[in-house]
C-alpha cells in the first residue's frame, strides 16, 4: 500500500475534473491547434479556451483576465516578476534597492541574491518568533531608493500567513513595488486584487490541484508598472513572456481555479478540522511543539518540533508516511530548516522538526492512521536513546 500522503504543501493530486478538462484538449479529435493561429478555426477554438482560462484564474484574484500572465510555473512567475520590476525600474532610473524576507522560497532567495551580483542592494528582513513578517519590520527595511518589495502570503513550510494588506500599504506609500509569492495561498485564502495594494502576484497550478508546469503571474495594470521580459521570441502574452502557450496545461489551471473558488470554504474548515485532529493526537507526546506556536496559518499545515527525537531518523521510520522535513526545494539538504533557523529555533530543534501538510483528498482514516504511526515511531526511537 501507498503512504498515507501528508504533503499537499510541496504538490497536489490533479483533480479529476481538471485531468477531464486537460484531456479535452490533446489529440487529433480535441483542442489541439496553437493559440497564437489566428488564421483557421483551430487556432481560433484555441485561444478561446485559453482566455477562458485566463478570466477564470483573473475571478479567483477579482482582477482584470488582462492583468493575468501566463508562464511555467511560480519560479518562472517570480523571476519575470522580481528581475522584469528591478532591471525595469533600474533603467528608469528609481533606484536599485529591493526588500524581502529571509524566510522566502528560494525561487526569490536566489533570485534577489542574483540581482545582489549584478549591483542591487538588497536587504533581507527577519521574521519574529513566530514566523510573520511584519509590516513594521517592512517600514524599517525601506529606503528613498527601493524599488521592490518581495513578501510572501504564507510561508510554505510553516504556514504561516503575513498581512499583506499591510504590508502592501507600507510598499504602496513609499512608492515601490510589491511583489507577493502566493503560491501556496492562491485558490486556498482570498485574494481581492481589487482592494489589496499588490502590484505582482505569483501563482502556481500545481499547489491547486492543477497541472506541474504551470503558472501565472498577476500584473497590475497601471501607469509606471513595468515588467522587462524575461525570455523572448514572439512577444506573447502582452510582451512579457514569449512562447507558444500549452493550451492544456492552461485549460488545467483555468478548471482547477474555478474548482478552488467554488470549494475554498469548505475545504478550509474540513482541512482544518482535519489538521487539528491530527495535532490531537500528536500532542499526546512528551516534548512536541507547533512551530509558529498560535500565529495565523494555512488550514493544512502543521509543522511539529519533536524535542530531542532526531529528524531525519524520525522520518526515514514513518514510511507509511509522506511528509517532509522542509521546503520541497530543499528536501535534499542535510543542514537544518533555514526559515526554522530564522524564527530562533536551535539547530538540534530545527532538525527534529517535520512538516505534514493535509488537503482536499485527506480523510479521517488517513489522519488517524498517520498519527498512530508518528505516536508509536517517536516513542520508539526516545526508547531507543
Amino acid at each position: 500500500m501507498k503512504p498515507v500522503y501528508l504533503d499537499y504543501a510541496a504538490s497536489t493530486p490533479v483533480a479529476p475534473e481538471v485531468i477531464v478538462a486537460m484531456q479535452e484538449c490533446l489529440g487529433l479529435e480535441g483542442n489541439f491547434g496553437n493559440p497564437a493561429s489566428r488564421s483557421h478555426l483551430y487556432g481560433w477554438l484555441a485561444e478561446e479556451a485559453v482566455e477562458n482560462a485566463r478570466a477564470q484564474v483573473a475571478e479567483l484574484l477579482n482582477a482584470d483576465p488582462r492583468e493575468i500572465i501566463w508562464t511555467s510555473g511560480a519560479t518562472e512567475a517570480i523571476n519575470l516578476a522580481i528581475k522584469g520590476a528591478a532591471f525595469a525600474a533600474k533603467r528608469s532610473g528609481q533606484g536599485e534597492h529591493i526588500v524581502t524576507s529571509t524566510i522566502e522560497h528560494k525561487a526569490v532567495l536566489d533570485t534577489v541574491n542574483w540581482l545582489a551580483q549584478q549591483g542591487f542592494r538588497v536587504t533581507k528582513v527577519a521574521p519574529n518568533s513566530a514566523g510573520e513578517i511584519t509590516a513594521e519590520a517592512v517600514q524599517e527595511a525601506v529606503e528613498e531608493d527601493t524599488v521592490l518589495v518581495s513578501v510572501m502570503h504564507a510561508n510554505n513550510e510553516t504556514g504561516v500567513i503575513n498581512d499583506i494588506a499591510a504590508i502592501g500599504a507600507v510598499v504602496r506609500a513609499a512608492n515601490a513595488i510589491f511583489h507577493v509569492d502566493a503560491a501556496q495561498t492562491f485558490g486556498k485564502l482570498p485574494l481581492d486584487m481589487g482592494t489589496l495594494a499588490v502590484d505582482l502576484l505569483s501563482a502556481s497550478a500545481h499547489k491547486v490541484y492543477g497541472p506541474k508546469g504551470m503558472g501565472a503571474l498577476y500584473v497590475r495594470r497601471r501607469p509606471g508598472l513595468k515588467v522587462e521580459a524575461q525570455i523572448h521570441g514572439g512577444g506573447h502574452e502582452r510582451g512579457m513572456r514569449s512562447g507558444t502557450l500549452a493550451t492544456h496545461q492552461i485549460v488545467g489551471f483555468g478548471k482547477a481555479s474555478a474548482l478552488a473558488l467554488e470549494s475554498q470554504e469548505a475545504d478550509n474548515q474540513r482541512i482544518a478540522a482535519l489538521r487539528e485532529r491530527l495535532w490531537q493526537r500528536i500532542a499526546q507526546l512528551p516534548n512536541v511543539s507547533i512551530n509558529g506556536g498560535d500565529a495565523q496559518r494555512l488550514a493544512g499545515h502543521l509543522n511539529v518540533a519533536f524535542h530531542g527525537v532526531n529528524g531525519d531518523l524520525l522520518l526515514a521510520g514513518l514510511t507509511k508516511i509522506a511528509a517532509s522535513s522542509g521546503s520541497a526545494c530543499t528536501s535534499a539538504s542535510v543542514a537544518p530548516s533555514y526559515v526554522l533557523a530564522a524564527m530562533g529555533l536551535s539547530s538540534q530543534d530545527a532538525h527534529s522538526s517535520l512538516r505534514f501538510s493535509l488537503g482536499r483528498y485527506t480523510t479521517e482514516e488517513e489522519v488517524d492512521a498517520a498519527a498512530e504511526v508518528i505516536v508509536d515511531t517517536v516513542k520508539r526511537l526516545l526508547a531507543s536513546q
